[in-house]
C-alpha cells in the first residue's frame, strides 16, 4: 500500500489540518523565531501541541504537497494605495484604445520614462561563443566604463522611439528630451504625454518648457508647489497634456515593455569596450530598431479588474501538458478550492 494512504488513516482529517494551519500562520504566532517555515520547524511545533502527536518531516511535506503549500518560497508584490488608482488606470487605457483615431487627427499619445544606470561593461577575457549542446561562456570578470541614463519616448499608434542619451537624468534633461519631442513631431497639433510621478517629470523646469511649446504665459509664482505644477501640467487646454499614472503604477506606461527589449537584446549579454563605442552602437541599435521592428503594442488590460479569460482546470491541464509523470485526474485541493466556472473576457 502507498505510504501516502498510510498517512491518510494514521493522521485524522483535523491533525492534517493542523499541519495546513500551521504553514499558512506567521512562524511567530507559534513561538517559532525563524522568518519562515521549514519542516522541521512544523514538525518541531506539533510537538509542542499537547492535543496533537508527533509528526515527522515526510508526512508534513505529503500533506503541504497535497494542498500546494510551499511556505518556503515567497514573491515580491506591490500594490498600489492611490485612491483614484482606478479612475486614472481608465483614462490611459482609454488613451491606448483611441491612439489609432487620434492620431489619425493630428493628436499623440506618448510614453515618456528614462531608464538610468545602464552599465558599460567590458569583458576581460573573449567570451566563447554559442555551440551544439553548449551555451555561449562569458567570463565573469569585467571592466567598468561608467554608466548612462537614456531617456526615451514611446510613441503608442505607431512603436516609434525617440529618445536623448545622457550621463544624467536631471529635469533640465528632461525638459529638454520634451522639446526634443515636440520639434521631432512638429506637425502634431495635440500631445498626450503618459508618465510616472518622479519628480523631474514636473518640476519648474518642465513647466517652462511647456508652456514655451504651447505659447501661454506662465506665472512661476503659482507654481511653488509640486500639486500646482502637476495641475498645471494636466490642463486639458494645453497643447501638451500630462496624465501621471497612479502610484506604484508604473507599469500602466508602455514605455516599460520596451525598456524590457533593450535590456534583454542589448544591454543582456554586451561586452563594450568603451563608452563612445557603448553610445554608437546603442544608436545603431535604436536605429535599427525604428526602422525595422517598431511597432504598436496590444493592449489589453481596460483598466477593469483582471477577468480570467480561460476555465482554471483548462489551465492547469495546459500547464500539465507533456509531463507524463502527472496524473491527469485533478488533485482534491483543485477540485474543492478551484471548481470549474464559465469565465468571460469583458469586452472591451
Amino acid at each position: 500500500m502507498p505510504r501516502g494512504r498510510e498517512d491518510r488513516g494514521l493522521f485524522p482529517p483535523e491533525e492534517r489540518l493542523n499541519v495546513v494551519t500551521i504553514a499558512t500562520s506567521h512562524p511567530g504566532d507559534y513561538g517559532c523565531h525563524a522568518t519562515r517555515w521549514s519542516l522541521d520547524d512544523i514538525a518541531a511545533t506539533i510537538i509542542k501541541q499537547e492535543h496533537y502527536r508527533d509528526m515527522d518531516r515526510s508526512t508534513v511535506w505529503r500533506v503541504l504537497n497535497e494542498a500546494d503549500l510551499k511556505p518556503h518560497r515567497s514573491v515580491y508584490w506591490l500594490n498600489s494605495h492611490d485612491p483614484d488608482f482606478d479612475a486614472k488606470a481608465r483614462e490611459i487605457c482609454q488613451l491606448y484604445v483611441q491612439a489609432p483615431q487620434f492620431y489619425q487627427q493630428g493628436r499623440l499619445v506618448i510614453c515618456c520614462d528614462e531608464k538610468t544606470g545602464m552599465q558599460i561593461l567590458e569583458r576581460k577575457h573573449p567570451t566563447q561563443l554559442v555551440q551544439p549542446g553548449k551555451p555561449a561562456k562569458r567570463e565573469q570578470d569585467y571592466i567598468r566604463h561608467g554608466t548612462r541614463a537614456l531617456i526615451a519616448s514611446f510613441v503608442v499608434p505607431t512603436g516609434e522611439v525617440v529618445y536623448n542619451l545622457g550621463e544624467t537624468r536631471t529635469s533640465e534633461d528632461f525638459a529638454a528630451h520634451i522639446a526634443h519631442v515636440a520639434e521631432h513631431f512638429s506637425k502634431i497639433r495635440h500631445y498626450d504625454w503618459i508618465l510616472d510621478n518622479l519628480n523631474t517629470h514636473w518640476s519648474l523646469d518642465v513647466c517652462r518648457v511647456v508652456a514655451q511649446l504651447c505659447s501661454i504665459p506662465i506665472n512661476e509664482k503659482t507654481l511653488l508647489t509640486g500639486a500646482q505644477r502637476r495641475a498645471f501640467l494636466s490642463d486639458p487646454s494645453h497643447r501638451h497634456v500630462f496624465h501621471f499614472t497612479p502610484i506604484h503604477g508604473s507599469w500602466l506606461n508602455q514605455v516599460e515593455l520596451w525598456f524590457s527589449v533593450v535590456s534583454r537584446r542589448f544591454l543582456k549579454q554586451g561586452d563594450f569596450h568603451s563608452a563612445s563605442d557603448f553610445e554608437q552602437r546603442l544608436f545603431d541599435f535604436l536605429e535599427e530598431y525604428n526602422h525595422e521592428y517598431a511597432h504598436p503594442y496590444r493592449w489589453t488590460y481596460t483598466g477593469e479588474p483582471l477577468v480570467r479569460a480561460t476555465p482554471f482546470s483548462h489551465t492547469r491541464r495546459q500547464q500539465l501538458h507533456g509531463r507524463a509523470w502527472f496524473s491527469p485526474r485533478r488533485k482534491t485541493y483543485e477540485r474543492l478550492l478551484y471548481p470549474s466556472r464559465p469565465y468571460r473576457r469583458k469586452a472591451v
